[in-house]
């Protein structure tokens, strides 16, 4: 496996036994079998194929911000899209974009392209791929709102696009999950708008975002989502959790919705937190809450 995958990325863009904590915002994880970095859709879609085929599971990471791998670690192959499939450029007010752009990155470039729309995911630490795979969102702004097409790799090795009406958006889902595609870039539809207007209201929610959230920690974001009717931070703070902790994982005393790592928390501390803050707030307010984060090599 280890030849063929050097084969169709290059040895460079290969590693064995890599550390997942490098390639997580909750920097925790252990090794994955193998880590590889695909250069464009076409090697990609050559490295999907030569797992399937080999029979060796593999899993599409792009920054890592929604995941919690086990400390054992993945037997498999990370397919890595943060480094190289990032292109991104602007025609109008069209933004094309490929899977592995940070959504950081790709606001900034529309405020300086002087495009509007993309001020919500200003402070989304993950991928573009990832965002339409969850419908990421934030202060009332979704990927749903700007998405205009969307162009995926299907299992069965063909491409394939969709419209926004055809990726099933909902709430933090979309069709891709279901049917386990993935993202190979999009085209967002955004508004002419002021570049200084544009960063004032970006500047706006990163205050927001200091001020609630414990962005000095290493997190996936909100760990749980959103009950129908409630707020998951509410409930936690309701059942008397608010800074909990289980070794070195903590449920945030800023706000109760984000589980944090101290420094020195391992894959399994969180776990367990997790479940705990669900047990717990299941047997106060009988509402189970969902978790955001993915699980990756726990079983």
């Amino acid at each position: 496996m280890l030849e063929t995958l050097q084969k169709l990325a290059g040895q460079e863009n290969v590693w064995q036994n890599e550390p997942m904590k490098n390639h997580t915002t909750f920097r925790v994880g252990g090794c994955a079998r193998y880590l590889v970095e695909p250069q464009n859709a076409v090697q990609l879609s050559q490295i999907v194929k030569a797992c399937r085929d080999a029979g060796m599971p593999y899993y599409i990471v792009g920054n890592g911000s929604n995941l919690l791998v086990s400390d054992r670690g993945y037997d498999g192959v990370i397919i890595h899209l943060f480094k190289n499939m990032s292109g991104c450029r602007a025609e109008g007010t069209r933004l094309f974009l490929q899977a592995g752009v940070l959504l950081v990155r790709a606001a900034g470039f529309a405020r300086r392209e002087g495009l509007s729309g993309m001020e919500f995911a200003s402070g989304i630490p993950g991928t573009v791929g990832g965002a339409l795979v969850m419908n990421a969102g934030a202060y009332g702004g979704e990927m749903k709102d700007v998405v205009s097409r969307v162009k995926v790799l299907m299992p069965d090795g063909k491409f394939q696009e969709y419209t926004n009406g055809e990726m099933q958006f909902g709430y933090r889902r979309s069709r891709i999950t279901e049917e386990q595609s993935i993202v190979l870039e999009t085209v967002l539809e955004l508004e002419k708008g002021e570049p200084e207007q544009i960063r004032a209201r970006m500047e706006e929610l990163k205050e927001q975002r200091l001020a609630k959230q414990p962005l000095e920690y290493a997190s996936a974001g909100s760990t749980f989502k959103r009950p129908e009717g409630f707020f998951a931070g509410k409930l936690i703070q309701d059942a008397g959790l608010r800074g909990f902790q289980v070794g070195d994982a903590q449920v945030s005393e800023k706000h109760c919705g984000f589980v944090i790592n101290r420094g020195n928390a391992s894959a399994s501390e969180i776990a367990e937190l997790i479940q705990e803050v669900q047990r717990r707030v299941h047997e106060n307010s009988g509402v189970w809450l969902e978790t955001e984060v993915k699980y990756l090599g726990w079983q």
